[in-house]
């Protein structure tokens, strides 16, 4: 009786061991999505590329290359690319003629659209958030110049949503 008990108990063990390990490989086939943050700041009002830091799934420098045409981007890091698509913000803008202060708050999304190397085959997407404070250089006539580049100028967009790496 004691060595059918032990039999059982042994098989028994066996199977849960097994059906244990297929858990385990199952479990490992999806990624689990992670939050990943990125900042890009420029101090230029004329640049079309910005400085661009990447936190959380993963943390790299960068160079921020925006493409007017499609609402496109892509980040250049050290180890591959990562390009997105993002809507067009929305939300509120000022302009003081006065002084020539430019004021703009803004909020939208985007969405990863693909990647090279360390990022191939990332996929993600969330919201981000635009700040802007600039003021506007003054033409000869002393009034604010729409046409001119502006006399100072910083940007922050500060952007962050869940992201897959296979």
């Amino acid at each position: 009786m004691r060595k059918i008990l032990a039999s059982a108990f042994i098989g028994a063990t066996a199977v849960a061991a097994m059906g244990g390990a297929g858990i385990a490989v199952a479990g490992t086939h999806a990624p689990a999505a992670k939050t990943e943050s990125f900042q890009m700041m420029t101090t230029s009002g004329t640049a079309s590329t910005f400085s661009v830091i990447a936190s959380g799934a993963f943390t790299a420098p960068g160079v921020d290359h925006e493409s007017q045409s499609g609402n496109t981007a892509t980040f250049v890091f050290p180890n591959g690319t990562v390009r997105l698509r993002h809507s067009a913000g929305t939300g509120q803008q000022s302009f003081n003629p006065k002084t020539c202060l430019l004021t703009i708050n803004q909020h939208g999304t985007y969405a990863l659209t693909g990647g090279t190397g360390s990022y191939a085959g990332i996929t993600g997407s969330g919201k981000y958030q635009l700040s802007i404070l600039a003021i506007g250089a003054r033409n000869s006539a002393g009034k604010c110049s729409q046409t001119k580049a502006p006399v100072a100028f910083h940007q922050v967009i500060n952007a962050s949503g869940p992201v897959t790496l296979p």
